[in-house]
């Protein structure tokens, strides 16, 4: 069974009412964790209340610090941006008429803004005692700070800061470790890592942490210079110079610049070139010479080195040069005499041209080529030749018992090797001859055929033939030699002088003396 019952406090059932319905809420509902610089709203609100009225507050009536917003039956409390000096507990308080209620919340406030700071000493150099700090900036309350250096995976120093302090306001920590370096610490990590527990039962503690890689050097050492191809490039060449040096126990290049290219190098590029290696810590120098080599350039000449031209033909000398970008030429005789030709160059290649070839040509002629500084010489002789010849004196055509001379002649100004030779079915056969000459005494009809006249020198050979024709005498006609015909011609003069001298000298006898000259004028 239901009903209602008076107050016993004697007040009206209206007031009894509102009394018992009215109630108030704050969220959040439990404590605020916030950084400074933050911001946070703390709300306040009724039910079973139509018209509260609502007033805030910290709970040892310091300045809110903050703003109020009161809508119907909510009231807002916002603080932006949250300070030191908003670390309190704050309380809402709500009349209804005439009753009144209150509920508050706690605020508490840290720092920890930034990620730890690693800041070292000096170059780090092996067995060099540095001093490393791990710093904290701006942190608040720092007696819940803690800072932990690790060097790779190992703890080095860790340090609490449990002493608070009676003044509330944001402050930097460090934490400081002094220790050696070795080899083994190239390349390691060195962290720094701070933590700030907030409340080690409500929330989970705010961790920051900075990692360096630990640059660890050694003086440079045993500094190399590598030269390719050599150290004596010729001009026009390319080479590369390398420096390294051994870093680190690794023999490694010491910089962007530690490799130098030269291309078409000249002789200007010669010298002392310098390699420094040098690093935080040291440096060592070493130095290499550098020698251009002049280029060496060829020359040739052609046909050769001596040339057989024929009078009134043309002939062609060549200057060919080599491994040389732009050759200066020029042509010249052993006696400077005129050259007697044309001249054409280009390029690498220059020729002079003889046409026609007259006596005055035989020189020995010199082609001079300038590349940059440096000259070199040619020389070519040129010879003059006259055609071979093969005469059968006093003709081709002989009759059998005729005397008949074959010889073969060259005018060539070189040493020529002369061979007379005729033909036969089984080869050939070489005459008996005197500087080219073969003489037939009473020709037989068997010497008829083809005689062949061969000159060979250093520049070439010549071949030249003729045909001996030998025919038999008619056998009705008397045969007279002509060594009968000689003889007979000189007894018809032999017979009247022999008769002459002996007229003569009866003369003489008669007279005691004889005078040819006295003798023509008596007859006078």
């Amino acid at each position: 069974m239901f009903g209602l019952m008076k107050p016993s406090t004697g007040a009206s059932p209206a007031l009894w009412w509102a009394a018992q319905a009215f109630k108030i809420n704050i969220f959040p509902e439990s404590k605020i964790i916030a950084q400074i610089g933050d911001s946070i709203s703390l709300a306040c609100s009724t039910t079973d209340c139509e018209s509260p009225s609502f007033s805030w507050r910290t709970q040892i009536d310091s300045p809110l610090n903050g703003k109020v917003r009161n809508e119907g039956t909510e009231s807002t409390l916002t603080i932006n941006p949250v300070s030191v000096g908003n670390e309190h507990y704050y309380l809402c308080t709500v009349i209804c008429e005439s009753q009144k209620l209150e509920e508050g919340i706690p605020v508490e406030i840290y720092s920890f803004p930034k990620d730890p700071e690693i800041h070292v000493s000096g170059s780090l150099e092996v067995g060099k005692p540095v001093t490393v700090t791990c710093l904290v900036p701006a942190v608040y309350p720092f007696e819940k700070l803690e800072i932990e250096l690790l060097k790779g995976n190992r703890s080095v120093k860790t340090q609490n800061f449990l002493e608070p302090s009676e003044m509330k306001y944001q402050e930097t920590k460090s934490l400081e470790v002094t220790f050696t370096p070795v080899y083994e610490d190239i390349g390691k990590a060195l962290v720094c890592q701070a933590t700030v527990h907030i409340n080690e039962i409500d929330s989970q503690p705010q961790v920051r942490g900075t990692t360096k890689k630990l640059q660890v050097y050694v003086s440079p050492k045993d500094t190399v210079i590598s030269v390719n191809p050599s150290t004596s490039p010729q001009e026009a060449d390319s080479m590369t110079m390398t420096c390294t040096s051994e870093d680190n126990r690794n023999l490694q290049l010491l910089s962007e610049n530690a490799t130098l290219t030269l291309i078409a190098m000249k002789m200007e590029d010669s010298g002392i070139y310098v390699c420094e290696g040098v690093n935080l810590v040291g440096k060592d120098r070493k130095e290499v010479k550098l020698i251009v080599q002049e280029k060496m350039f060829t020359v040739e000449i052609s046909p050769g080195s001596q040339i057989a031209a024929q009078i009134g033909n043309s002939v062609v000398l060549t200057c060919d040069v080599m491994c040389c970008e732009s050759p200066s030429f020029s042509w010249r005789t052993h006696i400077d005499s005129p050259l007697n030709g044309k001249v054409r160059s280009k390029g690498s290649k220059s020729t002079l041209i003889l046409s026609p070839v007259r006596f005055e040509n035989k020189h020995f002629y010199l082609c001079t080529v300038t590349c940059g500084h440096k000259k070199l010489e040619k020389v070519i002789q040129v010879l003059l030749q006259k055609i071979y010849n093969l005469t059968a004196f006093p003709s081709e055509n002989v009759k059998e018992g005729d005397t008949v001379i074959i010889s073969c002649t060259c005018g060539n100004v070189l040493q020529t090797l002369i061979i007379l030779k005729k033909k036969a079915e089984s080869g050939y056969i070489v005459p008996k001859s005197t500087y080219g000459a073969y003489t037939i005494h009473r020709a037989q009809l068997e010497d008829a055929g083809v005689y062949e006249c061969e000159s060979k020198n250093e520049i070439g050979f010549q071949l030249t033939s003729i045909t001996l024709d030998v025919k038999g005498r008619e056998s009705n006609k008397d045969y007279f030699s002509p060594e009968l015909l000689m003889l007979y011609c000189a007894s018809s003069l032999i017979i009247p002088a022999i008769g002459m001298i002996i007229y003569f000298a009866r003369k003489a006898n008669m007279k005691g003396s004889y005078s040819l000259v006295e003798a023509r004028k008596s007859k006078v």
